[in-house]
């Protein structure tokens, strides 16, 4: 358990701020994370990478020269959001283009890609390549959807050594898609991890046991299994990975074994042992090996293990010279450091009219988005609790920061004399930047997208407040690309809003109609609990999430449930 901290809300930005100063011959903080305190060459591929902390030495580990130009930080295991990912994309890129790499989770493909569209809109060509090693998170058919774990090294390594070598951005995209392909892994954990202040772990693992396929953001493994020796625990890893390989694999191979918290260097160096002797007994030849912490996860039990397999060109790559904080390899000559303080921000928009209709209805937006605030702290704990079954336990602090930012955002914009959209767009804005993961991404977007569509009008109808619902609607499908039956928020937002529609149709009252969109919305949040995931981090846990309701389905009940009684209460005034 993480002891030393103040605020644990502050954890993960405390944290990164003792990093870079401990480190600020490799890397300087901007907005979003770190980026090198170094110059890059003019026109070099800038390699942006990222993730939620907790990883150390991933992300921010690995920013230097032969690496990273940048690594986006997000919160305490959640995504960086997609703000973050650009200014950091921003103040790492040397004219060459920008690429993006990360392990695939949801949350960070949502986003990593709008941070995408947007360097891309502003003529900063920028390319994406997912980290997709975990063997125990897909079948090898449904390679795609597996997700990133200690592989990420590989991918990485070779994408800042094909950039430091000059390579174009085509070149240094194809080099990360192929080491990709010859990357898989493996992971085990024999007790989960526990959040900066939370008072309890995000999983347990029965005495006597071993957890197995576990992600690196706390979330239980696969399955579970008596506790093995070590020679047995090799030869679990090697199997499965050995049984896994890429087409035309070859003989020469790169094993990785890597502690994910607890698991100290003695224990790794005995078992790693027990693996050279394995692989080496299947006719490989081991090359440069790595043995320690690097990506991990906070003070969880476990350790992981990656076997990346070589050609020549890859073997070039992984071999060449790298001068980071948390991994050297080889030597570079020293570079001059430069002014980050002078790196461009991006511009502050410009205030929007408002009407009088569109200030008034402003102050009644914060009071619901105070209310929606006021549900998520009552149940916060319990959405933790219930996305820890099959997920990484963050749902409730995710939503808490993410309306906690947008509120903080709302009564600023009111303050000032905002007008509605300018208000929402402020506050969705927060929530994204502040909540990371998929839920803030979706939860975002949704609450500009309101914003948007209400606009600043002399008057408001029941026809606007349906568009408004439907421009919801909208954005959270469009981004999250979910649909009925996924298990996702979708189940309970498509009920919503056609509940909502039709009660409106019907001439029923702006509350009334509210009322009973948000009771189809808990109803169906409630009825998840008989499907099975097919969308984020509980997919590759669906037997744990069956008989479970989705949490973000029930976060997504309880706001319509509370903004509809506060609906209820304006009305009657």
């Amino acid at each position: 358990m993480t002891k030393i901290f103040d605020d644990p809300a502050q954890f993960a930005d405390d944290a990164l701020d003792g990093f870079v100063a401990a480190n600020r011959q490799y890397v300087a903080r901007v907005d979003g994370g770190v980026v090198r305190s170094t110059e890059s060459p003019a026109g070099q591929v800038a390699l942006v990478i990222g993730g939620g902390s907790g990883h150390y030495p991933a992300f921010a580990g690995l920013v230097g020269a032969g690496l990273a130009a940048g690594s986006a930080c997000g919160n305490m295991f959640a995504s960086p959001s997609a703000g973050q990912v650009y200014r950091v994309a921003k103040a790492s890129q040397a004219g060459g283009g920008v690429l993006l790499s990360y392990g695939n989770y949801a949350g960070d493909v949502l986003h990593f890609g709008q941070a995408q569209d947007k360097l891309n809109a502003e003529g900063i060509e920028t390319r994406t390549v997912l980290v997709t090693d975990d063997i125990a998170s897909a079948p090898l058919k449904e390679i795609a959807k597996r997700r990133g774990i200690a592989g990420d090294l590989t991918v990485f390594k070779v994408a800042g050594a094909a950039a430091e070598a000059g390579l174009d951005l085509d070149e240094v995209e194809r080099l990360a898609i192929k080491a990709n392909h010859h990357t898989r892994s493996l992971g085990v954990a024999f007790a989960g991890c526990t959040l900066p202040g939370a008072a309890e772990p995000l999983f347990t693992v029965p005495d006597g046991m071993m957890s197995v396929g576990l992600g690196i953001h706390g979330e239980p493994g696969i399955s579970e299994q008596p506790l093995p020796t070590a020679s047995e625990l090799a030869r679990l890893l090697v199997d499965g990975l050995l049984k896994d390989k890429p087409d035309a694999a070859g003989t020469r191979v790169v094993p990785i074994l890597n502690g994910l918290g607890t698991v100290k260097y003695d224990e790794l160096f005995l078992l790693f042992g027990k693996i050279e002797a394995l692989l080496t007994g299947a006719g490989l030849e081991i090359v440069e090996p790595e043995c320690g912490e690097l990506v991990t996860s906070l003070d969880m039990s476990g350790l992981s293990l990656t076997l990346f397999w070589l050609d020549a060109e890859l073997e070039k790559f992984w071999a060449a010279p790298a001068d980071t904080p948390a991994f050297r390899k080889g030597n570079l000559a020293p570079r001059r450091a430069r002014s980050v303080e002078s790196l461009a921000e991006a511009g502050t928009a410009p205030a929007l009219a408002a009407t009088p209709a569109s200030t008034a209805l402003a102050a009644t937006a914060v009071g619901a988005l105070k209310e929606a605030r006021s549900v998520v702290v009552e149940h916060e704990d319990a959405l933790g609790k219930l996305d820890a079954i099959a997920g990484d336990g963050d749902h409730g602090i995710g939503m808490r920061r993410g309306v906690d930012a947008a509120v903080a955002a709302a009564e600023k914009s009111h303050a000032a004399g905002a007008g509605l959209e300018e208000l929402l767009t402020a506050a969705g804005e927060q929530w994204a930047e502040r909540a990371g993961g998929t839920s803030g991404a979706l939860w975002g977007a949704a609450v500009t997208a309101v914003g948007r569509t209400l606009g600043s009008k002399d008057s408001y109808t029941a026809a606007d407040a349906a568009a408004a619902v439907n421009a919801l609607r909208d954005a959270i499908i469009t981004l999250g690309k979910a649909e009925a039956g996924d298990k996702t928020m979708v189940d309970a937002l498509l009920p919503f809003a056609e509940t909502f529609n039709r009660a409106i149709d019907d001439g029923g009252s702006l509350a009334g109609s509210l009322r009973a969109a948000a009771e189809a919305a808990a109803k169906a949040a409630d009825e998840t609990a008989g499907l099975s995931p097919k969308k984020g981090r509980a997919r590759p846990l669906a037997e744990k999430s069956l008989g479970h309701p989705d949490p973000g389905a029930v976060s997504f009940g309880l706001i319509a449930r509370r903004v509809a009684d506060y609906a209820a209460t304006i009305e009657s005034h």
